[in-house]
């Protein structure tokens, strides 16, 4: 079972945002059989039958083995990952471009950069995976205080600035066996509400 997968593909994303579904999708981090989840969940067992097939249609969930149950054999599912993220890539071209943002300064366009980090991301992990390699990747996440609107404009700039000076340092064109990197750095209110 995956940590976390992608969801790319409308249908499976429309399918795995249906509340009964989802729920079904959270008990399954544990092989189960119908008959158990219809228990767990409250639900006949010929209506779990129902949803467990579009989740293992769209490969959500995939068969973990089978036991006898008096003289019936039983399936037990288990789901693809832990969790699940839809790609914005599955809203075909209504996805958010972030070239479609003037304003860079704009929530608007750091929601766009993000959604094209879990498109791009989410492609090119599946494809490392089918071909049984890592993908190598970069996160940094930390909170900030700022004291005042002019720490935070201070800070800013010296990112830019420092930013600036390693891309120069070490972006090189002239190699063509060279990989490009995306790098994004991104700063907004840290909610109130996110435990610490």
């Amino acid at each position: 079972m995956l940590e976390l997968e992608v969801i790319d593909d409308a249908a499976a994303a429309v399918v795995a945002l249906d509340p009964i579904r989802g729920r079904l999708l959270a008990e399954l981090t544990e092989p189960a059989s119908a008959a158990a989840l219809a228990t767990r969940v409250g639900l006949a067992r010929q209506k779990v039958n129902y949803h467990l097939r579009a989740l293992e249609q769209h490969r959500l969930v995939t068969v973990a083995g089978e036991r006898q149950w008096g003289g019936l054999k039983e399936r037990l599912l288990v789901a693809t990952a832990s969790s699940y993220v839809v790609s914005p890539g599955a809203l075909g071209p209504i996805a958010p471009d972030p070239g479609r943002t003037q304003d860079r300064l704009s929530a608007s366009y750091l929601i766009a950069l993000s959604a094209r980090a879990v498109r791009e991301v989410g492609e090119l992990w599946r494809t490392a995976r089918t071909q049984n390699k890592r993908l190598a990747t970069l996160s940094m996440d930390t909170v900030i205080r700022f004291r005042t609107p002019a720490d935070r404009a201070a800070f800013t700039h010296e990112l830019s600035e420092a930013v600036t000076a390693l891309v120069a340092r070490y972006h090189d064109d002239s190699d063509p066996d060279g990989r490009e990197h995306r790098l994004v750095v991104a700063a907004y209110p840290k909610p109130k509400t996110e435990e610490p």
